[in-house]
């Protein structure tokens, strides 16, 4: 399955979204999923299922807990293919660093003289 597939869903996207803060126990990925989404456990261990066989999720036993986290072999595949188009946003994204630093010394400056 091509990574886009895989992030093609909103539930997948989800899971891993809750993957990036932490590993997780099974359990907990779905109690959230099921909450946000209204679908069965069964339905969550098959989502879990596919971003582990592609990469984006990895899982290890603790005891009787499963505790997932992100596996970037997954993301590195998104990250290469979007490499072609950073050229599209990085100058937009440096103007933006360069405008929020000028900001901020104006606002140190101002502070400095207001003393």
């Amino acid at each position: 399955m091509h990574a886009f597939d895989v992030l093609g869903d909103p539930v997948r996207r989800r899971i891993l979204e809750l993957l990036a803060d932490g590993e997780q126990p099974s359990g907990a990925v779905t109690e959230v999923v099921r909450r946000e989404f209204g679908i069965s456990q069964p339905a969550v261990s098959q989502h879990l299922r596919v971003l582990r066989e592609n990469g984006f999720a990895r899982v290890r036993a603790e005891g009787t807990r499963r505790l997932y986290a992100v596996d970037d072999r997954g993301l590195r595949e998104v990250d290469e293919w979007l490499d072609r188009f950073r050229r599209f946003w990085s100058g937009h994204l440096d103007a933006l660093a360069t405008e929020l630093a000028r900001g901020k010394r104006e606002r140190r400056l101002q502070q400095e003289d207001g003393q």
